[in-house]
């Protein structure tokens, strides 16, 4: 890989640990001024609403000037999100501003990667980008779950800074404080990513102009018979995956009893399997073979349905002694069980975002092609976090939930399998994978 490869990756890595670990200290903020359950679903879907409203111009956007310049800009308006958050503002609104600075971030960070790489390597580079995504989620959970609990915000509160004169008033205020370092590191990595020298014809700036040249983007991707089973994937995983990370949250509270700290470790643990699966599938599916990979997210939908008919509370008493701390066997068999669910989650979207990616750029241009895959996942977040929040307001049980978000993933996953096989009886469109983009 060049070496501007690993810079983008520190540069992501500490951007979206920052993200992730803001999300658990807006829960926190929602917890303190007594939101209620319904709400806290809803920061996803603050936070992915630009992705949506803003996907004809972002890609735009990232292809009007070197993607490094666009990554550092995008990232200080998410610093500016969490100030807001940390000057007081609604945590819903303020996370909406770091979701505004994500959703332009997101077409310069993927789009770099068809400039700077070949298509070869395009699934090699996917399961590291994923993977220390993941890692950095786990991290960002884990961080943002210890910067809340009481012990180490009451020694964040107590730490006097010179020249600052602002006192800290609560666990979450000190926890966003913390955070938004996290993201000056990242705004200062972003000054050392290099400029692949890739250059776009000038980018039209008329909304109307800029609406109907996106919708043309949209209709291209879908059409395309390797573009439509891509895209369909990817916008499942992201808007499945976004639901089951407040699922997770609801049940290990009310089915393990764990708090929001607790539950943050657990979110992490899925992440774990997804860096795991992201790491395999780099490793053994090449972008020739990436289609092979559609049965395992049937397998993913299954299992996650299969956690509404586990008995914990059967498990025998005891655990695993770690320092001064006993975790469950419940908790330890739960843990595993959102490892191989989390493995099969990376195994099978790594692969399917490398094709993505290929596609778009072949068809399209870098920018362009991830912000429509951007529009049509965010979409995907925005509908099923609506579907859950009702579910929440409806008081349905967190294990009907889950059996009906399990059935769902896998009945949809099946769908997509009849589709492609329909395609391939029209034609080998396999051949199509590794094909270069034709001069314009």
């Amino acid at each position: 890989m060049k070496r501007g490869f690993y810079t983008i990756m520190a540069a992501q890595f500490c951007s979206s640990l920052a993200d992730n670990a803001l999300l658990i200290c807006a829960i926190a903020l929602l917890r303190d001024i007594n939101a209620p359950e319904w709400m806290t679903p809803m920061l996803k879907l603050f936070f992915f609403v630009s992705y949506v409203v803003l996907a004809a111009f972002v890609g735009a956007f990232a292809d009007s000037m070197p993607k490094g310049r666009v990554m550092l800009i995008t990232n200080t308006i998410k610093i500016g999100g969490c100030l807001l958050m940390f000057a007081g503002a609604h945590p819903l609104v303020a996370y909406a501003v770091v979701g505004l600075g994500a959703a332009a971030y997101s077409p310069a960070k993927y789009g770099i990667l068809t400039e700077l790489l070949p298509p070869e390597k395009l699934v090699v580079a996917n399961g590291w980008i994923e993977g220390l995504t993941v890692g950095s989620i786990i991290l960002g959970f884990v961080i943002g779950g210890v910067l809340v609990s009481p012990s180490v915000a009451a020694y964040l509160m107590s730490i006097d800074v010179p020249l600052i004169s602002y006192e800290l008033d609560s666990p979450a205020e000190a926890a966003i404080a913390v955070v938004a370092v996290f993201y000056a590191v990242a705004a200062a990595v972003n000054f050392f990513i290099p400029d692949t020298g890739a250059r776009y014809a000038k980018q039209a700036t008329h909304p109307v102009r800029l609406l109907t040249d996106f919708a043309h983007c949209v209709s291209t991707l879908w059409r395309d018979k390797l573009g439509q089973i891509s895209l369909s994937v990817t916008t499942l995983f992201w808007g499945a995956g976004a639901t089951l990370q407040f699922i997770v949250l609801k049940w290990s509270e009310t089915t393990l009893g764990m708090t929001l700290s607790q539950g943050a470790v657990l979110q992490a643990v899925v992440a774990i399997g997804i860096a795991i699966g992201s790491v395999w599938a780099a490793a053994r599916v090449s972008l020739k073979r990436s289609l092979t990979v559609l049965p395992v997210g049937v397998a993913m939908g299954l299992l996650v349905a299969c956690l509404a008919f586990m008995d914990f509370a059967s498990l025998p008493a005891g655990g695993i002694t770690i320092g001064a701390s006993t975790l469950g066997w419940g908790a330890v068999v739960a843990a595993l069980v959102m490892i191989v669910i989390g493995a099969l989650a990376g195994y099978f979207v790594v692969p399917m975002n490398a094709l993505l990616q290929h596609r778009g750029h072949v068809l399209l241009s870098a920018g362009h092609s991830i912000a429509v895959q951007n529009f049509n996942e965010n979409l995907s977040i925005l509908v099923m976090l609506s579907i859950y929040a009702l579910l929440l307001w409806l008081d349905l049980r967190i294990e009907t939930i889950i059996v009906l978000f399990g059935f769902f993933v896998a009945a949809t996953m099946l769908l997509v399998i009849l589709r492609h096989r329909h395609n391939q009886r029209e034609r080998d469109w396999t051949q199509l994978i590794g094909q270069h983009r034709s001069p314009r």
